[in-house]
C-alpha cells in the first residue's frame, strides 16, 4: 500500500466538512492485472436524485523542490488513475488535490492551465492549514 501525501488528513477533513462521506483510504483500483491506489474515494448524496454522486482524489502536496516534476508524476498518475476508473468505476469521478498556494503561483502559469484544460483535468484547490476546500475546478 502506497505511503499517504503529507496533507492526505487534511484533505480528508475537508471533504467531511463540506458532507462527503469518505468510502475508501485509498481506494483500490485493480485492472488489466494492475494494482494501483487513488489516495480517497468519497460520495456525496445530491438531494433529488436517485444516486449519489462519486469521487475519487488523487492529494498532492507539491511542496518538493521541483514543481515541474511533481506536476510530470501527478498527471501521470491521473491519467493512468482516469483510464482505470473507467473500466472498474465508471461513475465515479476523478479529481486532483492541489494546495491553494501552489494554484495560485504555478497553476496560473499558462503551460499548466493549457495542460490542465487540454486534459480536462478537475481541481479541488484546499487550504492545508485550515483544512477546507477553497474551490472546486472544473475545466
Amino acid at each position: 500500500m502506497p505511503a499517504k501525501d503529507v496533507f492526505h488528513n487534511a484533505v480528508k477533513k475537508a471533504l467531511e466538512t463540506e458532507n462527503w462521506r469518505i468510502t475508501d483510504d485509498p481506494l483500490k483500483l485493480d485492472v488489466g492485472g494492475v494494482e494501483m491506489y487513488v489516495d480517497l474515494g468519497a460520495e456525496k448524496l445530491i438531494a433529488a436524485e436517485k444516486d449519489g454522486q462519486k469521487i475519487a482524489v488523487e492529494v498532492k502536496s507539491f511542496i518538493g523542490t521541483s514543481n515541474i516534476y511533481e506536476f510530470h508524476t501527478a498527471m501521470g498518475q491521473f491519467i493512468n488513475y482516469r483510464v482505470a476508473l473507467e473500466e472498474q468505476y465508471p461513475g465515479r469521478e476523478l479529481y486532483l488535490a492541489i494546495p491553494n498556494g501552489t494554484y495560485q503561483t504555478f497553476f496560473s502559469l499558462q503551460l499548466i492551465q493549457t495542460i490542465i484544460q487540454r486534459f480536462e483535468v478537475k481541481l479541488i484547490v484546499y487550504d492545508p492549514t485550515n483544512e477546507v476546500i477553497v474551490q472546486w475546478r472544473i475545466n
